[in-house]
């Protein structure tokens, strides 16, 4: 078997209950054990989609340099949620952490439990706008736009749903 290679992954980070900026600094934690964070995002606070009728979520994303094939990201991605307390509940309902695999640079996957890019990726500012901080000038490789164009793309009312708490330095404890 030979190893891959380590290249950038992009990984989402959300959290709306328990102490939700605890949660994501935990996962940021866990998720350097799979590899090298390179680079956090400014953290967000964004009104729920789908399920409205819950607390308002705090978001942000990550560059996590690793050599694991994405199959086994995924795994690890649902290992740590798992153990910071996600149990399986309605689709979009409240969780004190959710981590997804958004981009890992031009690789495509289309299969019933993993999709790269994310399928709702290009939808939802509460993704792009964290995201547009560490990797703006990335591209979606099926839309063929740059992150910074996907998040412009979008209305305003959808944007003016999140709203920026913290530069990058809310990873540090205090």
């Amino acid at each position: 078997m030979v190893a891959r290679a380590a290249r950038p992954v992009h990984v989402a980070l959300g959290a709306n209950l328990g102490d939700r900026r605890a949660n994501l600094r935990t996962a940021l934690g866990r998720l350097a054990t799979q590899g090298d964070i390179t680079a956090v995002s400014a953290l967000y606070e964004a009104v729920p989609a789908g399920v409205v009728e819950q607390p308002p979520f705090l978001n942000a994303a990550c560059t996590l340099v690793t050599a694991l094939d994405l199959r086994s990201l995924l795994a690890a991605l649902k290992t740590v949620e798992w153990e910071l307390g996600r149990r399986p509940g309605p689709r979009w309902g409240p969780r004190p952490l959710d981590l997804d695999l958004l981009l890992a640079g031009d690789e495509r996957v289309e299969q019933p439990d993993l999709t790269v890019p994310h399928a709702r990726l290009a939808e939802r500012a509460f993704v792009l706008a964290p995201l547009a901080d560490i990797a703006a000038e990335a591209a979606h490789p099926v839309l063929h736009q740059t992150v910074r164009r996907l998040l412009a793309a979008l209305s305003a009312a959808e944007r003016a749903g999140v709203r920026r708490l913290a530069g990058p330095e809310w990873t540090a404890r205090g």
